[in-house]
């Protein structure tokens, strides 16, 4: 179906931050599937594990136990809080999942119609429900009507968050950092005060970790920078280096409340998106790196506010760790046409923030080749 403006471009093979099409032509990847393949394409390690066990077994079902399952649900509490999981296929799913457990935890504790505030400019998935949590009306439209029980703020505000808080609110979901809302960074101490209002309220907080999660912003959560712990985390994208798998990540006493039959996935965790997953883990855990994301971040920032002085149109550089936003006071929408021509994969969002969301693994001389190339191509157009 045409969902997406495709590029003209197959692309059939990768490894590490290189991809290839078929015509042979390679790519400098700066998007990673969308902040997906954190350890890059083809990792050795998650491929030798995806082998392995599509030799053993596909898929068995969650009637029975899954031993896999188990130790990514260990490894991912073990980084984060004392949790339980349910494992899904994808972000939104997670996003759904969080929304349904907020919901069942206020219904049973007499909150009857419970509302989940977000925040504006976010973004949530694209199931009618986390579509109703995402408050930007382009991916709303047409596609009414909307489900109820949501409440959006502008993100950052703490004052309108409290303000917005009333007797019927079961849950605050909210993104450590706004990836498609424009990788906008919170106010520093604003996640801890909505830890505390939260806390304060008996309201559930919910943290949609599928893009800042898997140590794409220098930690391994996003949340760990406010040193805070929610009540619910999501997961996916990389959680299993681009094979589809997400989670629901809660504290127990939360879990309780639901049974069997109460929620459920047929593909959710099976053996194959496990054995995945735990490579990716085991990997990320082994060779640190949320520490890389940090210090390549550090490394991509200042060599944008370098290129500040040689192109004036580049106003603000902003992120955390490989999720960093360059945005312009002009249109740059061009730039992902005009980088495969160049054989370099870039995405743009709102079409003048450039959003980087490299490999973890990229190193510093691809960093300074893909901004060199970037740095052309914006030459080219008279931005400089």
């Amino acid at each position: 179906m045409n969902t997406y403006a495709r590029h003209p471009v197959r692309i059939v093979r990768g490894r590490g931050c290189q991809l290839w099409d078929d015509t042979g032509k390679q790519y400098l990847d700066f998007v990673s599937g969308i902040a997906v393949c954190n350890l890059g394409h083809a990792h050795p390690e998650v491929s030798s594990a995806l082998k392995e066990q599509a030799d053993r077994l596909f898929h068995c079902s969650n009637l029975y136990e899954i031993p896999q399952q188990e130790a990514v649900a260990k490894l991912i509490s073990g980084q984060a809080f004392p949790a339980e999981v349910f494992f899904c296929n994808s972000g939104a799913e997670a996003n759904e999942g969080a929304i349904k457990l907020v919901r069942r935890y206020a219904n049973l504790n007499g909150i009857r119609g419970p509302v989940i505030i977000t925040a504006q400019n976010s973004f949530h998935g694209r199931t009618l429900a986390t579509l109703a949590a995402t408050a930007q009306d382009k991916y709303r439209a047409g596609f009414d009507p909307i489900p109820e029980g949501f409440r959006a703020v502008p993100f950052g505000d703490i004052e309108a968050l409290a303000a917005a808080v009333t007797h019927e609110v079961g849950g605050i979901m909210l993104e450590p950092v706004q990836g498609e809302g424009g990788i906008n960074i919170p106010p520093e101490g604003y996640f801890g005060k909505v830890r505390d209002l939260c806390s304060r309220e008996g309201i559930l907080l919910v943290l949609d970790e599928v893009q800042t999660g898997m140590a794409r912003t220098g930690r391994f959560f996003g949340h760990q920078h406010e040193g805070i712990t929610p009540d619910i985390m999501t997961l996916a994208k990389a959680l299993g280096n681009g094979f589809p798998v997400g989670a629901v990540v809660a504290r127990p006493e939360i879990t309780r409340v639901l049974g069997p039959g109460s929620h459920a996935s047929t593909f959710g965790g099976n053996p194959l998106a496990m054995a995945a997953s735990l490579a990716t883990l085991t990997v990320m855990l082994r060779d640190d790196i949320a520490a890389q994301a940090r210090e390549r971040g550090d490394y991509l920032m200042q060599r944008l506010e370098g290129l500040r002085k040689v192109h004036p149109a580049l106003k603000d550089v902003r992120g955390r760790g490989l999720m960093v936003g360059a945005e312009f006071d002009a249109d740059i929408s061009f730039l992902p046409a005009d980088g495969i021509r160049k054989g370099i994969m870039l995405n743009v969002i709102q079409n003048r923030i450039l959003r980087f969301a490299p490999p973890l693994v990229i190193s510093t001389q691809e960093i300074d080749r893909g901004l060199e190339i970037i740095s052309g191509m914006l030459k080219e157009k008279g931005l400089s």
